[in-house]
């Protein structure tokens, strides 16, 4: 393993009392603390644990999620591993459903994000995949099994953003709508490569639901 999957900070109510549990999944060159800063923003959040992995040195895979996966190897098989052991440990060691977890990441993390949760659906809480999309280059073959029976998933996005292309954007939102997920999609115009005032809006109406 390139990451180690024991490298995960924790805040909210700790997970033996908590009734919800939310995984932040930090971008390239941040880190799990930068990314838990988000929790400040959150609300209707009783209950909730939050977790987030660290990435090796930051980064989760060294170049980007448009190139040939093979490139991105073995750091992108092991930051997989890392949130499918997290989701077995919450499953196993503290008793969550699916309906109770809830995913966040931003740009790389996102991308990782949605990508893992294509490979593992469910009927989760929630997904927000803040700058990210479906990982592998043009073309990719899109052949996820299983369905996320009307889990409600943000995905936003600056429409000129240089690292996310559009229209990776959108496809990842037919993938998960194909897969029966609820998808909100928002292309902000001409926005910066971060995360907005919006999105956390759209997100604390989900939290609250």
């Amino acid at each position: 393993m390139i990451h180690n999957p024991n490298n995960v900070l924790t805040a909210g109510v700790p997970l033996e009392e908590a009734t919800r549990a939310m995984v932040l999944v930090h971008g390239r060159g941040g880190s799990a603390q930068d990314i838990l800063s988000l929790t400040s923003y959150l609300t209707n959040t009783e209950g909730m644990a939050f977790l987030a992995p660290q990435a090796s040195g930051g980064t989760w895979y060294p170049y980007s999620f448009l190139q040939p996966t093979e490139r991105n190897e073995p750091y992108l098989s092991s930051a997989l591993t890392v949130l499918k052991m997290l989701l077995a440990r919450l499953q196993s060691d503290f008793n969550f459903k699916t309906p109770q977890l809830y995913w966040l990441g931003f740009s790389q993390g996102a991308c990782l994000t949605l990508e893992f949760l294509a490979q593992n659906p469910g009927t989760y809480g929630g997904i927000f995949g803040l700058s990210g999309g479906l990982i592998g280059p043009d073309g990719t073959a899109r052949e996820y099994d299983g369905t996320f029976g009307q889990t409600p998933v943000l995905l936003g996005c600056s429409d000129i953003d240089s690292h996310i292309p559009k229209a990776r954007v959108l496809e990842t939102d037919a993938v998960f709508s194909r897969m029966d997920a609820n998808v909100t999609t928002r292309l902000y115009p001409n926005a910066p490569h971060s995360v907005n005032e919006d999105e956390l809006t759209l997100i604390n109406t989900i939290l609250a639901s």
